[in-house]
């Protein structure tokens, strides 16, 4: 069985091994099983029942991450976006009136337009467009991101009205349970203990328990509801099907624009992050297996759409389970089947809190910083733009974002110089398209 294992996923070929694998893929799904939580409630207030929102949630997110490992054989976990599913529940549910089930069909729309890019090798070619410089700053960024994540879930760093954020109360049992987590964390992390990622959080859970941070699960839920499933081809209350209703109201294609560009490089800085860390990533800005990765990408849109748990996406908690030494599919398949798990053991997962991962999130942090010393900081044209995004992700709290920064910037900063022509027609393009889109929103 292993030996057929490592044929297949090349594991010993990479330099990993079964049981890496395993610990990596447990790794990824524990720092981004919050998803199972908050996805299906957020959804709830748009009149999914929460059993058909976690249902669509696990399986959607099981599926294609499953598709992920097996096609193309890279430790990339995909799940519904946190981002994207607040712009269908609060943007155009909640603040269209628009009913779920149209909203899910601005989704699928989304995903196609995207998986047409890819197929003409837009999408690809960008990636392709894109300075050295930037794309270690857009690692850097998400590293910074990620590790900002795990503090605020910790609340370790809190909001504030006076300054934005400032530092949470440290007595607190939350952020005691993140300061064990970050403790060990660290401390396997120097050590060298291998699953030391993994172990932080199992034993910040538990330290958790005593301190009321960890939940215990008080019920049971065993059942599957599929009836958010195919979503746009159900009938709105108004008696409409609801992709056909959905492409009547131009409005609508504005949110699929958004939330096009989103994804769009949200997945290209994910890509980016974790490639770096799973070493399938180059200096010339090459990625392996690039194609599959944004195709498959790509059909998770339009499948978390069908399914009714909103766009699915890459998830950069996935630098993780790299971090922890997954290099192949193999952990990608490990995350699938927890998610599946996860489908009708919802309140085992729900003990692991925000607080217990906080530690491995700003771990990933640290390691991602490694590729700092990669950027041109010589040259005002590489350094500044990579210094935008690098403060812009975590700053704006959206990778997107962040990305938007730099890319214009790049683009102002080369014409300045009067080095225009030496700006890839991609660059200008897509800067363009995150100017359009800064001023729609």
């Amino acid at each position: 069985m292993e030996q057929s294992l490592d044929a297949f996923f090349k594991i010993s070929e990479r330099g990993s091994s079964v049981r890496t694998e395993v610990m990596g893929g447990i790794t990824t799904f524990l720092t981004m099983a919050y998803v199972v939580a908050v996805n299906p409630a957020m959804l709830g207030l748009t009149g999914i029942p929460f059993t058909a929102a976690l249902t669509a949630t696990c399986f959607g997110a099981a599926i294609m991450t499953a598709l992920m490992g097996l096609v193309a054989n890279r430790p990339l976990a995909l799940a519904s976006g946190m981002g994207l599913n607040a712009v269908v529940v609060y943007s155009i549910c909640l603040g269209q009136g628009v009913d779920w089930r149209i909203a899910m069909s601005c989704v699928v729309f989304e995903g196609l337009i995207i998986l047409i890019l890819v197929l003409a090798g837009l999408r690809e070619a960008i990636m392709k467009a894109i300075p050295a410089s930037l794309q270690h700053a857009i690692g850097i960024g998400i590293g910074l991101f990620v590790a900002f994540i795990g503090l605020k879930g910790g609340t370790l760093i809190v909001a504030s009205e006076s300054s934005y954020i400032t530092m949470g109360v440290i007595s607190s049992p939350t952020a005691i349970v993140a300061i064990i987590s970050i403790v060990c964390a660290i401390a396997f992390t120097v050590l060298n203990v291998r699953g030391g990622l993994l172990l932080s959080i199992l034993i910040a859970t538990v330290a958790g328990i005593p301190l009321g941070v960890t939940p215990l699960p008080t019920e049971w839920n065993f059942g599957f509801d599929f009836s958010a499933f195919a979503a746009p081809l159900q009938t709105t209350p108004d008696g409409a099907v609801a992709i056909v209703e959905m492409m009547t109201q131009p409005i609508l294609w504005l949110f699929v624009f958004s939330m096009l560009m989103s994804d769009f490089f949200d997945t290209m800085g994910t890509v980016f992050a974790v490639g770096q860390k799973a070493e399938f990533s180059h200096p010339d800005g090459s990625v392996d297996d690039m194609h599959k990765i944004l195709t498959i990408d790509s059909i998770a849109a339009m499948v978390g759409g069908f399914t009714g748990g909103s766009s699915i996406t890459t998830y950069a908690e996935s630098v993780s389970g790299a971090t922890a030494g997954a290099r192949t599919g193999l952990s990608s398949l490990i995350v699938a089947v927890l998610f599946v798990l996860c489908a009708f053991l919802a309140p085992i997962v729900g003990m692991i809190s925000s607080s217990a991962t906080c530690g491995a999130l700003v771990v990933v942090g640290y390691l991602m910083m490694s590729e700092i010393g990669a950027i041109e900081w010589h040259n005002p044209a590489m350094a500044i733009p990579s210094f935008l995004v690098i403060a812009g992700i975590p700053m704006t709290y959206s990778i997107t974002d962040g990305i938007g920064f730099g890319f214009i910037f790049y683009c102002f900063i080369m014409l300045v110089q009067g080095k225009a022509k030496q700006v890839h027609p991609l660059m200008w393009g897509a800067s363009a398209a995150f100017l359009i889109a800064f001023l729609l929103m």
